[in-house]
């Protein structure tokens, strides 16, 4: 046991000393022992760091670092908390498949069992979970038991092994009880511990960051994963909402009223159209699911003030069928003959619009941002809806997913 424990020492020392970034995070998981029973490799509750002895002996101390900083990723980046609806086992896949190509650019020796698929490379949980087939037979490379499975998995579903419907029997024990030395299973986080230990790990993964960055070792993919997760978290629906509204806010007059209103002059509201131009970025990158989803929510917007919409459709050039025009009193929605599926480039749109319209109230542009942006910012306001981890040069930037 002490040489286990040294080794788990000198590979967290190691993390420490060449990767900050991780090694800040490792450091906020204590290190426990865990019945084999319940832990074949290891585990996390967000709060502690559990091991089998066993798994961790037949490991090389490079291969431990990996292991650490998968525990504290999955800490880091609030998997335990983001869940919602999803099945367990299924967002548990998802959860590895989003960690490990980050360990695995970032130098880490993965040990042997390690799920990586190119494909998901550089998407979130959210992103991979419906790529994950129903009756997916892999494993998780570790234990994730800061939450519980459900008695009904979606579609009476979820590859749910008679050992871990007994480890959930067993789940309610106390994680101090101890049995041949190791920590029993902990119960699952509750709703106000899962709130109170988001808000802790955001902290943390800030900090950490900004260590990192100040000894210049934060590797790029890292990086940007920490600008991606420490976005405003506010709903894309109130954001679009709010700058729309600014947009059309009415305003006072205070022109003179009939003689029949009398000598009094009042201020009185007055409302003015709203000039609205909605590019869709059709290269493919931005699901059918999803355009449908915001351009109907900006109808129901557009139903709340006087705006005349102009619809662009662009991959790498603009749609031949664009514009379409939608008046205030007309429905928005999406033609059918919207085609698309080349290269992405933004220009077309804004070149469009300084040539061939007057200068709108406000554009937004649906899109993943990976594209050639114009060099010059516009001087009306754009919003980018953007789907994936890519910024905006200028404008107005909301996370779509």
């Amino acid at each position: 046991m002490n040489d286990i424990e040294t080794k788990l020492t000198r590979a967290r020392t190691k993390l420490i000393m060449d990767k900050p970034f991780l090694g800040a995070l490792v450091l906020r998981l204590p290190m426990r022992m865990a019945e084999p029973k319940w832990c074949q490799t290891t585990a996390t509750d967000a709060r502690h760091f559990y091991y089998n002895p066993e798994y961790i002996d037949a490991l090389s101390t490079e291969q431990v670092e990996f292991v650490l900083a998968h525990e504290a990723l999955h800490c880091a980046l609030s998997h335990f908390a983001r869940r919602q609806h999803r099945n367990k086992f299924r967002w548990d896949l998802a959860c590895d498949y989003a960690i490990n190509p980050l360990l695995l650019k970032d130098d880490l020796i993965p040990p042997p069992g390690v799920l990586v698929e190119e494909s998901f490379e550089g998407l979130t949980a959210e992103e991979i979970y419906p790529m994950i087939d129903e009756n997916n037979t892999d494993e998780p490379m570790d234990k994730h038991v800061y939450d519980g499975y459900e008695q009904k998995q979606e579609n009476g579903q979820g590859n749910q092994s008679s050992e871990q419907n007994q480890a959930n029997d067993e789940i309610q024990q106390e994680p101090d009880e101890a049995e041949n030395g190791g920590a029993s299973q902990p119960p699952p986080l509750n709703e106000g511990e899962r709130q109170n230990l988001e808000t802790q790990w955001q902290q943390r993964l800030a900090g950490a960051a900004q260590q990192a960055l100040e000894a210049g070792k934060l590797g790029g993919e890292m990086a940007r994963m920490v600008d991606h997760l420490l976005q405003p978290r506010l709903p894309w629906r109130m954001l679009l909402a709010r700058y729309m509204t600014m947009m059309a806010r009415d305003d006072y007059t205070y022109s003179r009223p009939s003689r029949r209103e009398g000598s009094a002059i009042f201020p009185s509201l007055r409302s003015s159209e709203v000039a609205l131009v909605v590019a869709i970025d059709t290269s493919g990158s931005v699901t059918d699911k999803e355009i449908a989803q915001c351009v109907a929510e900006i109808n129901a917007l557009k139903g709340q003030m006087r705006a005349r919409i102009t619809l662009l459709a662009c991959d790498a050039e603009l749609s031949e069928e664009a514009p379409w025009i939608y008046e205030p009193w007309e429905d928005f929605n999406v033609p059918n003959e919207l085609i698309g599926g080349g290269g992405t480039a933004f220009k077309p749109v804004f070149e469009y619009v300084d040539k061939e319209m007057q200068q709108p109230d406000l554009l937004v542009y649906f899109t993943d941002a990976d594209g050639e942006f114009p060099e010059v910012e516009p001087m009306y306001p754009v919003i980018w809806l953007v789907k994936g981890k890519e910024k905006v040069p200028w404008g107005q930037r909301v996370q779509l997913n």
